[in-house]
């Protein structure tokens, strides 16, 4: 197999099914997006002190690769079958949160990121997938999108946060909290 075929070089890409958008189009975006976001957790995933959290890393990145064939696929054209996200997806990110949290002292003021290189690209992470949501979200507006793949962002950002936190505490780092 090619890696390079010629055939986006006038701007368009072909999705799952056939269909050529161009490469700017909204669907190209979100799917775009959330392989960024995939490739930012394979970087993560680098650091010793996520050793701890890699199996969970994995499975996420596992799911964002489902989630962004289903992006990639025309919603009436794609004869795959894809494998699905579901509640239970959502349900596996909830409860890392809850334990997470079960360490870590309550929040009671923004916090700005850093504190060490893991605690920054957590937050890196955060805003990529916050923003691979937002792009999402523009595609549902146009096309159907199953409702349970903005679940998954949104938890996601909320998982990547708490787990920015929880890096902070074990390597037993202050936070450095935003004073208006």
């Amino acid at each position: 197999m090619k890696i390079y075929t010629k055939k986006g070089d006038q701007g368009k890409t072909g999705l799952l099914g056939g269909t050529r958008l161009p490469k700017n189009h909204i669907r190209i975006e979100s799917y775009g997006s959330v392989d960024e976001l995939n490739s930012y957790l394979g970087l993560l995933i680098s650091f010793p002190p996520i050793d701890s959290y890699i199996t969970s890393l994995k499975k996420i990145q596992d799911r964002l690769f489902i989630i962004g064939s289903h992006l990639a696929a025309d919603p009436v054209k794609n004869k795959f079958i894809l494998p699905e996200i579901n509640q239970t997806d959502v349900e596996f990110i909830e409860t890392e949160i809850d334990n997470m949290q079960k360490e870590l002292t309550e929040l009671k003021s923004f916090v700005l990121p850093g504190g060490s290189i893991e605690n920054a690209h957590c937050h890196i992470a955060r805003c990529v997938c916050r923003r691979a949501e937002r792009n999402v979200v523009a595609l549902s507006l146009s096309e159907k999108v199953e409702p349970v793949i903005l679940v998954y962002l949104n938890r996601l950002s909320d998982y990547l946060f708490v787990l920015s936190r929880k890096i902070l505490s074990e390597q037993q780092k202050p936070e450095t909290l935003w004073t208006p």
